[in-house]
């Protein structure tokens, strides 16, 4: 492809990944895509064959940033003990979830693929939340000595992901602390926290051994 075109390319790509997560798939056009990209209006059917088309290419854009993500919290805690990989994960991950401001197109796409799901939900959570959260499921495990399956596993699991993910903006958030943009320092010393947190919980339930 020719280095003109692999711009027109990348730029309609860039574009329409921002208005999607804007607006939704079904409420933007190709024209709109076009028009925003500086691109003729066959250029989304010339490189990705139809929007849908175009729409999986961002899907997977998506995808693999999500998944750069969980291997980068993974690799940071390699070789560990089970709560220092824990607290390895947590910090990477709030680290990649909140850089920019934690305000990126991925995190608007995810928002309104849960407010508006697509058929791209199932892939999204078969191939990038779910090995995430097996991860996490495997470390909460050998902490808990029980299976990656138990419930309460999962449970705890599921108040790690909730913490992390509460630290986006969003409008309740913004409501109910003045907005302000966390610096790298402030990153970590939330992760931090949210580790100990987390870690404290998980260690009293495991001294109360839930059935």
């Amino acid at each position: 492809m020719a280095e003109r075109d692999q711009e027109t390319r990348q730029r309609v790509l860039e574009t329409a990944a921002h208005l999607f997560a804007l607006r939704g798939f079904r409420k933007v056009t190709i024209r709109e895509i076009c028009t925003a990209a500086h691109a003729n209006v066959a250029a989304v059917n010339y490189h990705f064959g139809d929007k849908l088309g175009l729409y999986r290419e961002v899907l997977e854009m998506a995808i693999a940033a999500m998944q750069q993500t969980t291997a980068a919290a993974t690799r940071a805690g390699h070789g560990g003990r089970p709560d220092e990989r824990l607290s390895a994960h947590i910090r990477v991950y709030l680290q990649h979830l909140l850089g920019n401001g934690g305000d990126t197109w991925l995190h608007r796409f995810m928002a309104r693929e849960l407010a508006d799901p697509t058929p791209a939900l199932d892939a999204i959570v078969d191939q990038a939340v779910r090995p995430r959260v097996e991860y996490l499921c495997g470390l909460v495990g050998e902490l808990l000595d029980r299976p990656a399956s138990d419930r309460c596993v999962r449970e705890c699991v599921a108040s790690v992901q909730a913490q992390c993910v509460m630290a986006l903006p969003n409008p309740i958030g913004d409501r109910l602390h003045r907005r302000v943009r966390r610096t790298p320092a402030d990153i970590v010393r939330l992760a931090d926290h949210i580790a100990e947190f987390s870690l404290a919980g998980i260690r009293a339930i495991g001294r109360r051994r839930v059935p």
